[in-house]
């Protein structure tokens, strides 16, 4: 293969093969059990990378089911974000992120900079109760636990929260260990139609584990959980700040 042919073809590792396919990916019947605790101040400060702004002591713990995925297929993911300004605007940094998949922790961290890692989430209907756990081998990491549609929430304010803006921090090392890509990236989701949208009572625990550190956020008080339906596309991002570049 000459280099204009590897050019021409490379999109992904490895390149006459990629893990993923190209963008973009439309997600149906996505499954949010999203539960709001408040934590430790200090605990935020220590890993919401300037020039984000932590927004409150607040850390939206989630678990995602994703049944119907073009291009990733069938997976589960969990994991937190963090309220957060940028430039006076609000939205979320994606602080953690553990699925069962391989295809979307490799584009998600290529593409995107998601810090995805692999463990096992889960989410199941037990009675009158959702049911969230992520496990990492034998270890349960994570359990949320969630009334079942006690009542119904405003899906105009749970579309609006969707389409907020996310950020990342991408990190790719060059190949003699340093970085070569540092950014902080942007990115939205669109084309959000929320399906159906409950709130209810509801628990979580984080458990310590030395790779799948989410009890790192300890919880110190639940503030409001919700349960919502949704099909939407992933957006693309764009670079906002290059820690590389900057003085």
């Amino acid at each position: 293969m000459d280099i204009a042919k590897v050019r021409a073809t490379a999109f992904a590792m490895p390149l006459t093969n990629p893990s993923f396919p190209r963008p973009p990916y439309r997600f149906y019947n996505r499954e949010y059990i999203v539960i709001s605790y408040r934590t430790d101040p200090d605990a935020l400060r220590a890993v919401v990378p300037e020039p984000l702004l932590v927004a409150d002591n607040i850390v939206k713990y989630e678990f995602i089911r994703m049944p119907d995925s073009t291009g990733f297929g069938d997976y589960t993911e969990s994991g937190q974000v963090i309220p957060v300004t940028y430039e006076g605007q609000p939205g979320g940094y994606v602080h953690s992120m553990y699925l069962d998949d391989d295809a979307p922790i490799a584009g998600g961290r290529e593409l995107w900079g998601f810090p995805k890692k692999l463990a096992c989430p889960k989410i199941s209907h037990e009675g009158e109760v959702i049911v969230g756990t992520l496990d990492c081998g034998s270890l349960r990491c994570a359990v949320g636990t969630m009334g079942y549609k006690h009542k119904v929430a405003d899906s105009a304010a749970v579309h609006k929260a969707l389409v907020e803006p996310s950020y990342l921090l991408k990190i790719i090392p060059h190949v003699d260990g340093t970085p070569r890509i540092l950014e902080l990236v942007r990115y939205r989701l669109e084309d959000v139609q929320v399906k159906g949208a409950w709130t209810g009572p509801a628990a979580l625990e984080l458990f310590q584990h030395v790779t799948v550190d989410v009890a790192k956020l300890p919880v110190l008080e639940v503030i409001s959980a919700s349960h919502f339906i949704a099909d939407l596309t992933l957006g693309m991002g764009e670079v906002v700040f290059d820690y590389l570049e900057a003085k």
